[in-house]
């Protein structure tokens, strides 16, 4: 298997230590999220070889859309996995977004589609569905999107929540964007094992991870269907073991014990099955953080979403990623406070076991070419 790896774009600011809040809580870092910082960092994520980055989406960070497209120009090859919320926009003008950011970027647009967790940030966007209502209208918003970037005849489309008429899209995306989709709870499997072309979940202990995949395998083969999947999770990779665990110190001795009580009464309002999990994995506690071997959930005490890392030796953070990637796991999503000196870190020290391995083949590197060597005298017998 050879496996992708990809990048994150903090675009809520990024900072030394961990950045406090997202999933509807509001986030800041210190380094703010100009678009020449977060060039920096795709100009990172380019040059160590991730596969492209993902933007995420709230009212807690900047737009995906926008900001992406405006990073097309300062990068070449670098992809562009772009959050969005069903709801939000319609499916008719997703499509058509896709179709335009494609033709634009020369095909370097990957989706990420978020249902949405967190009733209250939903509602402050003017969508006052339930959880389970918000899954059902996300499978009918992937319908549309989907038939509308297969056919070339108009689409009418009544659903409970989504209904078009006549709806097509006079240039449709070449190539068809990859759908990447998480969801823990019930409802999302479904939509999953239909719509998606990887299935992403946050870093839990290997025996978690494989019981979920299992689940959407089951559920992709009633479809017909196979499904690639993928992990999001931090990394915190040193030349030894003690200077990542450090690292991970350092962070957790910067965390303000207000902080933590803050975020963690926010998230707990939280409807998302997959916050539960993170959330349960620390407990809010401090003093028992590495839940498995090299997994630490230091981060979840102040951070929505993804709240573990993978912490350790290059050669250790590595060899947990073979781990992961026998379960069938070939994408991942990683990040690291601050996000762009962690992209080097990753990058100079992880990935090279890794090609080594034969797992990994940089995606952007020029293959060598004999070094000529100008006006040499030619040698005689």
């Amino acid at each position: 298997m050879t496996l992708s790896f990809h990048w994150f774009l903090p675009t809520y600011g990024d900072s030394r230590g961990l950045v406090a809040g997202g999933h509807g809580t509001f986030m800041s870092g210190d380094r703010p999220a100009t678009l020449r910082y977060l060039n920096q960092i795709g100009a990172a994520a380019e040059d160590n070889g991730f596969e492209a980055v993902l933007t995420p989406t709230g009212a807690w960070c900047e737009d995906a859309w926008l900001t992406t497209a405006m990073m097309v120009d300062t990068t070449e090859t670098l992809k562009f996995l772009v959050a969005l919320r069903p709801g939000l926009v319609s499916p008719t003008l997703a499509a058509q977004m896709a179709g335009t950011f494609q033709r634009h970027s020369q095909g370097r647009l990957l989706l990420n589609v978020v249902t949405g967790g967190e009733s209250h940030e939903q509602q402050a966007y003017g969508d006052f569905l339930d959880k389970e209502q918000r899954y059902t209208r996300t499978g009918e918003f992937l319908h549309v999107v989907r038939e509308l970037w297969r056919t070339h005849e108009p689409i009418t489309f009544e659903g409970e929540h989504i209904h078009v008429r006549d709806a097509l899209l006079s240039n449709r995306p070449d190539p068809i964007p990859p759908v990447f989709f998480g969801g823990s709870s019930a409802p999302a499997g479904p939509v999953a094992a239909r719509y998606a072309d990887t299935y992403l979940t946050w870093g839990e202990p290997l025996l978690a991870v494989s019981r979920k995949l299992e689940w959407i395998r089951r559920l992709a083969v009633d479809q017909g269907r196979i499904l690639d999947y993928g992990l999001r999770i931090h990394v915190i990779s040193r030349d030894t073991s003690e200077e990542a665990w450090a690292e991970a110190d350092r962070l957790l001795q910067g965390i303000d014990p207000a902080d933590i009580e803050r975020v963690q009464a926010s998230l707990a309002r939280s409807e998302s099955e997959g916050q539960r999990r993170m959330s349960e994995l620390h407990g809010g506690a401090t003093d028992r953080l590495e839940i498995a071997p090299n997994l630490w959930a230091g981060v979840g005490l102040v951070r929505g979403g993804a709240g573990t890392a993978l912490v350790g030796s290059h050669a250790e953070v590595a060899e947990r990623l073979v781990e992961y990637s026998k379960l069938g796991i070939s994408h991942f999503i990683l990040s690291g406070y601050p996000h762009l000196e962690e992209a080097y870190w990753f990058g100079e020290g992880v990935l090279p076991i890794l090609e080594r391995k034969g797992l990994w083949t940089h995606p952007y590197r020029p293959a060598a070419a004999p070094v000529a060597t100008p006006f040499a005298a030619s040698s005689s017998s």
